[in-house]
């Protein structure tokens, strides 16, 4: 039956031994319940004979953890302020140790303050909301609604450990009191390239509220997909059992994992080192990617946490999601489509490296490594004797093929110049490596970043070389069916937002001939590649002989094709293609179209070259 049916909580159906329906219950009282006979196995019925080992997450479990001795994690932790956590640092240090940050100064973390209760939560997320709750002592999960959890932790008297940890609430109203921090924003895969208009539904992990009582219980895991996590404690304690993600420790933990014994040995037990870290009330604390970990509440407690994937552990998140699938994980604790946002940052990744290079910088080894990892990934999905298990993930825009082949060419081109040692002083580190949503929001900030590192002896795109980029993508949406302008919109719009824009989409057989595909004028094609261009009449006074423009390879821009804004009312019908050009060029001049990113003046920076 449905508990909700028959009046049980389902955590409660597993300790009746004969119910007893309401009807039933005034004629020969209550549900009979079993016995207890002891306290150290998940099933407490069991005779306690002595012989049986402690089953991890019970009341003797619990309270021998508590008496155990660990090295402190103040070994490998990295303790700093908010504002040292930045994007920069991960990228220069890397991310492979827990940090511990005690204070939110700094971080753009925005919680409720530490008065904020488990009543507030029902008040917000609704009590009617059914929640994934943990019976400790069993190690077993079940559902139950938000109010009786509610219920239940502001009952003093409480006859089991229950623990929620997955309470997601993106979708509720307290999303609005939870800001997660910058550093969690910017580095998060969902947050910079899940694309709007995927048909996939967007993965929710971002923001998750614990609410445990003391002597709650997590045993030892690894976070979904290898996601990196943030955990803040509101108010309570918890102490974490943090273990690194060596070879030999990883080995160590898919046996275990997979052994039917595994409530029975403590993992801590297997490996060299298990450090033990207590996040006291207004602490945070960071774990990266393969970290593997086990929390006990030592009071009661409310923390906030979110989970992500970023660039700089592809390999290892990989490795671990590998690890969750020959793990036979159900799919209800992995990563959400995990495969699908892997295809798009691989699309993206893709752009982001031929742009580097274009603009000649060397990309950083971690991002090289994580491509490198991922191409090797997609290789393996695509397996004749796999793809149709993979297919389903494979995003309807994504050409699967083409994109491992240019990504499987770009990391070849990138491992030639590397050997060559070139361009490699003051680079790795520093250079911008993403493309994301966060770019859009500060392009000042980027376009000045980009400038100081952009090597001198580069040639600067002239403002026409613009323009005809941006002619190219204009005739290219021309040729394009719908679907295909849609998919490409987005891309278009944040390509020149961008502080240089290489013509990294430009076909090869372009980049040595500025001569363009096609001619049109008032709206029709009046010469393509393999139609002579005949009728000369179409020329302005300013547009240079057929001959001539040949033996001086100067650009000149021959289309018509007004975007918007650039129109002029009082243009001389007769010369068209003359007042398009002055008025492109004298906006380009005046710094205000749209399409020149080159014209932003810094007089503050004396050796970056002024459009």
């Amino acid at each position: 039956y449905y508990s909700s049916c028959v009046g049980v909580e389902e955590h409660h159906a597993v300790d009746i031994d004969l119910y007893h329906c309401p009807n039933c219950a005034i004629l020969h009282g209550p549900s009979l319940m079993k016995k207890r006979r002891n306290w150290h196995r998940h099933d407490y019925t069991e005779l306690d004979d002595g012989s049986k080992p402690v089953q991890a997450g019970t009341r003797t479990f619990v309270k021998q953890l508590r008496a155990r001795s660990f090295p402190s994690a103040d070994e490998v932790i990295l303790k700093m302020h908010g504002s040292q956590l930045t994007q920069r640092y991960l990228e220069k240090h890397g991310f492979d140790v827990p940090i511990m940050v005690p204070k939110l100064d700094g971080l753009g973390l925005r919680l409720p303050p530490p008065t904020f209760s488990v009543l507030d939560v029902e008040r917000y997320v609704g009590g009617d909301k059914v929640i994934d709750v943990i019976d400790v002592a069993r190690q077993a999960d079940s559902k139950m609604k938000l109010h009786n959890y509610i219920k239940y932790f502001t009952n003093p008297d409480r006859p089991k450990v229950l623990n929620v940890i997955s309470l997601e609430f993106s979708d509720t109203k307290m999303s609005e009191l939870v800001e997660v921090p910058d550093i969690a924003r910017k580095l998060s895969w969902v947050e910079n390239y899940w694309p709007d208009d995927s048909v996939f539904p967007k993965p929710f992990v971002q923001k998750y509220c614990l609410m445990g009582v003391q002597d709650s219980y997590t045993d030892f895991h690894i976070d979904f997909g290898g996601t990196s996590v943030w955990y803040h404690v509101l108010w309570g304690e918890k102490i974490f059992y943090l273990i690194k993600p060596t070879d030999e420790n990883l080995a160590l933990y898919e046996s275990w994992s997979s052994s039917v014994t595994q409530s029975e040995v403590y993992f801590g037990d297997k490996v060299d080192k298990c450090y033990k870290c207590v996040v006291k009330q207004g602490h945070t604390l960071f774990v990266p990617t393969g970290w593997i970990h086990a929390v006990l509440t030592s009071q009661d407690c409310m923390a906030f946490g979110g989970n992500f994937l970023h660039n700089l552990n592809i390999g290892m998140q990989l490795r671990c999601y590998e690890m969750e699938k020959r793990l036979k994980t159900p799919d209800l604790f992995k990563f959400p489509f995990f495969e699908a946002i892997c295809w798009f940052v691989a699309k993206n990744l893709l752009e982001t490296l031929k742009e580097l290079r274009e603009d000649g910088f060397q990309p950083p080894g971690y991002l090289v490594q994580g491509v490198k990892a991922l191409l090797t990934a997609l290789k393996l999905w695509m397996k004749k004797e796999l793809v149709t298990e993979h297919a389903f993930e494979i995003p309807d825009n994504i050409r699967p093929g083409h994109l491992i082949k240019e990504l499987s060419k770009v990391i070849r081109s990138v491992e030639e110049e590397n050997s060559k040692l070139v361009k490699t002083q003051g680079i790795l580190g520093v250079c911008p490596t993403s493309r994301s949503s966060h770019e859009t929001t500060s392009p000042h900030h980027s376009r000045r970043r980009v400038r100081k590192l952009r090597d001198h002896a580069t040639k600067t795109p002239s403002n026409l070389d613009i323009l005809e980029l941006h002619t190219r993508e204009v005739l290219k949406r021309l040729e394009m069916s719908p679907w295909e302008e849609a998919s490409i919109h987005s891309k278009l719009n944040g390509r020149f937002n961008k502080p240089f824009q290489p013509s990294s989409t430009v076909p090869e057989w372009r980049t040595k001939d500025n001569d363009l595909r096609l001619l049109l004028s008032n709206g029709r094609i009046i010469r393509d590649e393999r139609r002579p261009f005949t009728d000369r009449s179409l020329y302005t006074a300013d547009s240079e002989d057929e001959d001539d423009r040949t033996r001086s390879k100067k650009t000149t821009v021959k289309v018509e094709d007004q975007p918007s804004g650039f129109e002029d009312e009082n243009a001389d019908t007769q010369k068209p293609l003359n007042m398009f050009f002055e008025s492109v060029k004298s906006e380009l001049r005046n710094g205000s179209s749209e399409y020149s990113d080159i014209s932003d003046s810094e007089e503050s920076e004396p050796d970056c070259t002024t459009q």
